[in-house]
């Protein structure tokens, strides 16, 4: 089993060649290969190497699948004793990346 844990827009994500993940938006358009450098470890068949933080030699190749909306959650503010009441809703931009290689 291969895998990775990168570091993607200040959250780490393990993945996987070949899975797809939602990560917060790339700019790009769908069929953009786009590379990760922050590798913190790597997994392969019978070794792991572990980053200090990042493990310069290691990149992830990735393609952007399609720009999709997250779930919709609801933001509630209310001020007591005041009356004032704010109700607004939030849909995450998201991109979807199909995870091609891991190379080291």
């Amino acid at each position: 089993m291969v895998y990775a844990i990168i570091e993607a827009d200040g959250k780490q994500i393990w993945v996987e060649p070949g899975k797809y993940y939602d990560v917060n938006y790339i700019p790009g358009e769908p069929g953009d290969s786009i590379q990760f450098n922050k590798v913190l470890i790597l997994k392969q068949e019978n070794f792991i190497k572990l980053g200090k933080p990042c493990i310069k030699s290691a990149v992830i190749k990735g393609k952007i699948l399609k720009h999709i909306k997250g779930k919709k959650i609801t933001v509630f503010k209310t001020k007591s004793k005041k009356n004032c009441r704010r109700k607004q809703g939030h849909r995450q931009k998201l991109t979807r990346l199909l995870i091609e290689n891991i190379f080291q």
